[in-house]
């Protein structure tokens, strides 16, 4: 099931970035560390009604952030719409122990889905340049890679930024 968060759910979904923050630097992708995300971020998350959680079995497996804001750093992307109605994905995370189960699928299918059914023209997000699999990923679903964008304070590499549209802007289908 996947639900809104509440704040009670916060020491979870906190829980869930640090086991895969290690499980990623265990394998050689440093995408997240010990300052992202915060606890404050996800807090922040939460209070603005923008942070999912997917249950499994009564335990926090998984969870999404779709937000209509966009973030300054994709200012400089050409992005494949206008700036005017897009969702934007942020903080997608999967517990290791759930992982390789189709639960990243199933939260980008919520995902899109909301899009659709609140009236967004795309989904845009970005993922990090050494992760390959998340890439994979998003490019079979149809997402297209646009540009990059840097994030310093969690790494040296850029972050990929990706787009698909769900409807045209001007026939609105």
């Amino acid at each position: 099931m996947i639900r809104k968060a509440r704040i009670q759910d916060l020491p979870n979904v906190y829980g869930i970035t640090r086991a895969c923050a290690a499980d990623m630097i265990n394998n050689g992708i440093h995408q997240w560390n010990e300052s992202y995300p915060s606890e404050e971020i996800l807090k922040k998350d939460i209070l603005n009604g923008e942070l999912y959680v997917l249950e499994i079995d009564n335990q926090t497996a998984g969870m999404i952030v779709l937000t209509a804001t966009k973030d300054k750093e994709y200012e400089a992307v050409q992005w494949l719409t206008p700036d005017s109605n897009n969702l934007y994905v942020h903080r997608l995370a999967v517990h290791p122990a759930f992982q390789h189960q189709g639960h990243a699928r199933k939260l980008m299918d919520f995902a899109e889905k909301y899009a659709v059914d609140n009236g967004y023209l795309s989904v845009r997000l970005d993922t990090f340049s050494q992760n390959q699999r998340n890439q994979t990923f998003y490019e079979k679903r149809g997402y297209k890679r646009l540009g990059e964008i840097y994030f310093p304070e969690q790494s040296k590499h850029p972050f990929y930024c990706y787009e698909k549209i769900l409807r045209s802007s001007n026939t609105g289908k």
